[in-house]
């Protein structure tokens, strides 16, 4: 019973994605596509910054270095943005990228509240925050590698 009951879940969950999916693209326009790329490039160069200041990233992640995994943000976040970042730019897989982006902003929000307060910082994680949300249900649109893969089938 189990199984099933999971399977039904499961169905109504792509159904939903799927839903998400046609609203999305019959109401895509270019400025919307232009904001994920932005995101995109934003986030891939926030892990370039991130790696070429190890020394900066340290100082943030400070308030986490006490919990149980603390080395292990440090080695998530950089490739998360990297890898993230150029799949949101393209299209392809981008609520799978934008969920992987929301731990890291969520803990870019912390840092504000558990270390020194940094309202630039602050702003600009939520401002990152929101868009990914709004992305993680909106999906990647029309102009997009997941629609031009979904158009060749």
């Amino acid at each position: 019973m189990s199984n099933l009951t999971c399977n039904i879940s499961n169905f109504k969950i792509m159904a939903t994605i799927k839903s998400l999916n046609k609203w999305a693209n019959a109401h895509t326009y270019y400025p919307l596509d232009l904001v994920r790329v932005a995101l995109g490039v934003f986030l891939f160069m926030k892990g370039v910054d991130f790696m070429s200041n190890q020394a900066q990233m340290i100082a943030m992640i400070r308030p986490f270095e006490d919990l149980p995994g603390g080395m292990l943000i440090l080695h998530y976040i950089v490739p998360a943005h990297f890898v993230g970042g150029f799949l949101i730019v393209i299209g392809l897989f981008t609520r799978w990228a934008m969920l992987i982006q929301l731990p890291i902003l969520i803990g870019a929000i912390l840092v504000n509240f558990l270390g020194d307060m940094n309202t630039t910082n602050l702003i600009l994680a939520s401002a990152t925050f929101l868009v990914c949300v709004f992305f993680l249900f909106y999906g990647s649109g029309k102009h997009s590698a997941d629609y031009y893969l979904k158009m060749q089938k």
